[in-house]
């Protein structure tokens, strides 16, 4: 009895003690976009799966291809500390860098500080490049005929024609007379202005040739009664 329990205490030990021993369980990582050879431009999203029993952060990092220099370049927001399983691992940018060949390289990193790499190799990064066109493809020939359609029967209706009303000639206005120049009176002279100055003259100047008829006969009536009283005195004088 004492022999079975020590056996029992003895294996109970050793598997505690191999257990204790046995190296860490390795990382879960991937790169599933892009993949090896792809070609990219622009902002490019990074997927997969960077996690582990002892995960502590995930980094990724680009370097061209060769890279004789091990150099390598963090994208944005390297290191993450968030694990992850199949999803946006980060975001690269390609303006910034040169056209070429270029690798991707996810790094976690668990709490003793060891770590497993991942690689993505021969990405090309074509930004002013031309994206290549694809080749049409050949539209397969019809071997029979091509059928014409039948025309289609054009059907005309007829619009009576309503004729309009003639407009009816507008009166033309009569012209409009001219009145006649108004003329001048006659200029007269000794300063008389109208007819009527003239006639008032005339009539004065004609009783002024009445009056001068009747005094030169008034006149010539007392001369001779003049010459009849001096011949009568003459006689009596002469006592005939």
């Amino acid at each position: 009895m004492r022999r079975m329990v020590a056996s029992l205490y003895l294996a109970s030990v050793l598997v505690v003690i191999s257990m204790l021993q046995a190296p860490p369980m390795g990382a879960d990582g991937q790169i599933t976009s892009p993949r090896d050879r792809a070609s990219v431009r622009g902002l490019v999203p990074i997927e997969g799966t960077a996690t582990d029993a002892s995960f502590q952060k995930y980094e990724i990092h680009f370097g061209p291809e060769p890279n004789p220099g091990d150099q390598w370049t963090p994208i944005q927001g390297s290191p993450f500390t968030v694990p992850l399983v199949q999803g946006r691992l980060g975001l690269w940018d390609t303006t910034i860098i040169p056209d070429g060949i270029y690798s991707l390289r996810l790094r976690i990193v668990r709490l003793d500080g060891n770590y497993d790499e991942f690689f993505v190799r021969g990405i090309l990064v074509a930004n002013t490049r031309p994206t290549d066109t694809p080749t049409p493809s050949n539209s397969p020939t019809p071997s029979g005929p091509t059928r014409t359609p039948a025309p289609t029967p054009t059907i005309m209706i007829s619009v009576p024609t309503v004729a309009s009303p003639t407009p009816r000639p507008s009166d033309t206005p009569r012209p409009t007379q001219t009145p006649a120049a108004t003329a001048e009176p006659p200029k007269l002279p000794f300063g008389i202005s109208s007819i009527s100055d003239a006639a008032c003259w005339a009539a004065v100047g004609t009783a002024g040739v009445f009056v001068g008829i009747g005094l030169l006969f008034a006149f010539k009536g007392a001369i001779a009664s003049l010459i009849r009283w001096l011949t009568g005195r003459g006689r009596e004088d002469m006592g005939v």
